[in-house]
């Protein structure tokens, strides 16, 4: 099951956006023009849903609801999510779920639903408020969503927000873990604890991902002949990687000593292998060579294909915009404006389409609908 189609409604950069989705989707756009912010859009539907959540933190971790409401937005007070759901290749409608949010205009202030709306298939199993709602009002600080009591008839929505993933892993979290002090965020998307993640793995299940990832490191990585998962003498895990050298035995070195794009790499084909949910990648092209990046697309392709899982990452690369086998469809430009950002499939720009009839990849026609207008005025900086 995937996403197949996204409403939002005054959240963060957008004023009011509905785009399809397909199982495989690139995020593209100027800096500040909201790309991570709609990822964003699918976390918070994740963090209300998952155990340990819920509406009242998901919205206290984004600092307010004046911090995730679109400045456009006005006098209108909700922010809105609209989320259909369907099984690829059939584009039947599963499910779908609808909420709008918004905060107490005195007291408390604290966030509430204004409404909140299930459907599986064409039947409405869930109309909120309802009677007990309008009995007591305190229930519209949580969502039906968060609640097992409450959320049977739709259950399968609750399941799909909550295991959905998203990684952006920061080499320097992984090396020295013990240097960054304080709780760590929801779902570790950073790779504090990405080594703590491994090691809870299921022996069986670890070895047969490492071996994969091996594999792939010993194309991308020179020299580097064997990757292996280790526990020092305190019980802390490792990862150790053995490089090709001079001496007759090679050079073993940890995690503290991989470059910044072998922990990228390593990070990134590990998340993609772990699991089957929706996975959301913050601009994995980071810290890799271009040649890397040249077959990241296909690279995802084959392993989502494989675990029928959807993929949603957002890119400023030319590089991993270069293959042909990217659809149009596919490519989401995000434009800003005074009234919020807008999106548009790239497959229903015509200029766009024209160039990729002329042979252009789908980067080079549609990155430069990203550029901002008056770039070229920075070299007049000093």
């Amino acid at each position: 099951m995937i996403i197949s189609h996204i409403k939002l409604k005054n959240w963060r950069n957008f004023r009011v956006v509905k785009v399809p989705l397909s199982d495989r989707v690139f995020i593209v756009g100027p800096n500040a023009s909201g790309k991570s912010n709609f990822l964003d859009a699918m976390r918070f539907l994740r963090d209300i849903s998952k155990p340990g959540g819920g509406l009242q933190k998901a919205v206290e971790d984004r600092g307010g609801i004046s911090k995730i409401r679109c400045l456009a937005a006005r006098q209108y007070p909700d922010i809105e999510f609209s989320v259909s759901f369907s099984e690829p290749p059939n584009s039947d409608l599963l499910w779908k779920y609808e909420i709008g949010i918004k905060q107490e205009p005195r007291g408390y202030r604290q966030p509430h639903i204004s409404y909140e709306k299930a459907w599986k298939g064409s039947e409405q199993v869930l109309s909120r408020p309802d009677e007990h709602d309008k009995k007591d009002k305190l229930l519209l600080t949580q969502t039906h969503l968060e609640q097992i009591a409450a959320n049977q008839p739709f259950r399968e929505i609750a399941m799909f927000f909550a295991s959905i993933s998203y990684m952006h892993l920061v080499p320097q979290l992984v090396r020295y873990p013990k240097s960054f002090s304080g709780p760590g965020l929801p779902g570790d998307p950073f790779g504090l604890n990405f080594l703590e993640q491994v090691s809870k793995t299921r022996e069986r299940s670890r070895k047969n991902r490492l071996r994969k990832i091996e594999d792939a490191l010993k194309v991308a990585v020179p020299q580097l002949n064997e990757l292996s998962f280790v526990q020092d003498e305190s019980g802390i895990p490792h990862l150790e990687a053995l490089y090709e050298h001079w001496r007759p035995k090679g050079a073993k070195q940890r995690e503290d000593q991989f470059s910044d794009g072998t922990l990228r790499l390593l990070g990134l084909l590990w998340t993609l292998l772990d699991g089957d949910s929706l996975l959301l990648f913050e601009e994995p092209e980071l810290s890799l060579n271009s040649g890397i990046v040249n077959r990241l697309a296909s690279l995802i392709y084959r392993i989502q294909k494989q675990r029928k899982r959807q993929v949603i990452l957002s890119t400023h690369s030319a590089d991993l915009l270069s293959d042909k086998g990217i659809g149009s469809e596919e490519v989401l430009l995000l434009i800003p404006s005074m009234e919020g950002t807008t999106i548009k499939a790239a497959s229903t720009i015509i200029e766009i389409q024209e160039l990729l009839n002329h042979g252009m990849s789908i980067g080079e026609a549609a990155l430069p609908y990203t550029s901002p207008p008056d770039i070229s005025q920075l070299e007049l900086f000093r």
